[in-house]
């Protein structure tokens, strides 16, 4: 199958960087969001950022309106009925996203790949709202997602080989990212592992073993990891951090998932990283540490 219609449901952070990557890779992308505004803001946060990689000269004018071009901003489900491949990207709550799913298994043809970007939830049970649950597997892009070559191809219990090879297809020749296989499991691999990472930076904050900026100094010059963890996790957003380990909490029962009390505290005051432009550190407007 020749993928080149693409739709993408949610634009928020994720959203948007699919999004912007798939049209960037010449593929035609179909968002859609919950309400006119959403979509509005979400199409202006794709042009700024693109705006900022022309400051940089990562980019051309031309090249800009290209993509812009490739991304049709839609108001209804049933407009993506003509896509090869349907990538969910909304919010990580389970009923929302099996509504998602049972109104695309209605819409698209059967032999239409509906694809879901959670980060920890059951792909087997998000199938088993359709009517064909051999063709929705999980797409796990990792922010950020332009840079990022990497994408987690997660199968649920009754994903094809099909569904699998096609997918995987995709990814490595179509957008040109590694694809590494997956069994369903909560966190699936990088997940599982940067939380439970930025997890023991908080303890290690909470201890008093030393201050945020040099932990994250520490791991960024000593191990060369692009961002430290609590950068990191300003940039996944804390509400998103906390979510994640609050699931793998539930279903693992393990003491290592339990979220630190410090991040619990940052997310109830409503500092959640870029988003709101304050979290372990400030930040501007287009996401610039201060």
């Amino acid at each position: 199958m020749n993928i080149r219609k693409v739709g993408v449901i949610g634009a928020g952070t994720m959203g948007q960087g699919i999004a912007e990557m798939l049209a960037f890779k010449g593929l035609d992308v179909y968002v859609t969001e919950q309400s006119a505004d959403r979509l509005s803001q979400a199409m202006s946060a794709i042009e700024l950022s693109l705006d900022k990689q022309i400051e940089k000269w990562a980019l051309t004018q031309a090249e800009k309106k290209l993509v812009l071009n490739r991304i049709h901003p839609i108001q209804k489900l049933s407009d993506l009925s003509g896509c090869e491949l349907v990538i969910e990207t909304i919010t990580e709550d389970l009923d929302s996203k099996k509504i998602v799913f049972d109104q695309l298994d209605r819409l698209c043809g059967p032999n239409v790949i509906l694809a879901s970007n959670t980060s920890t939830l059951s792909l087997t049970e998000l199938a088993g709202v359709t009517a064909y649950p051999e063709r929705v597997i999980g797409m796990h892009f990792v922010y950020p997602v332009m840079k990022t070559d990497l994408v987690e191809i997660v199968r649920g219990l009754k994903t094809s080989d099909d569904t699998f090879n096609k997918t995987k297809e995709f990814v490595e020749d179509v957008i040109q990212k590694k694809g590494v296989m997956v069994f369903e499991s909560p966190g699936f691999v990088t997940t599982r592992l940067i939380c439970l990472f930025i997890n023991e930076a908080l303890h290690v904050l909470e201890e008093g073993v030393a201050s945020a900026e040099d932990i994250d100094s520490a791991m960024r010059i000593g191990y060369s990891f692009q961002h430290g963890p609590f950068e990191m996790a300003d940039r996944f957003g804390l509400d998103s951090v906390l979510a994640a380990l609050d699931r793998m909490f539930r279903e693992y029962g393990e003491l290592k998932y339990r979220p630190s009390i410090v991040l619990k505290k940052m997310v109830r005051a409503g500092h959640l990283g870029i988003k709101t432009g304050i979290g372990f550190f400030q930040y501007d407007k287009d996401g610039d540490r201060i």
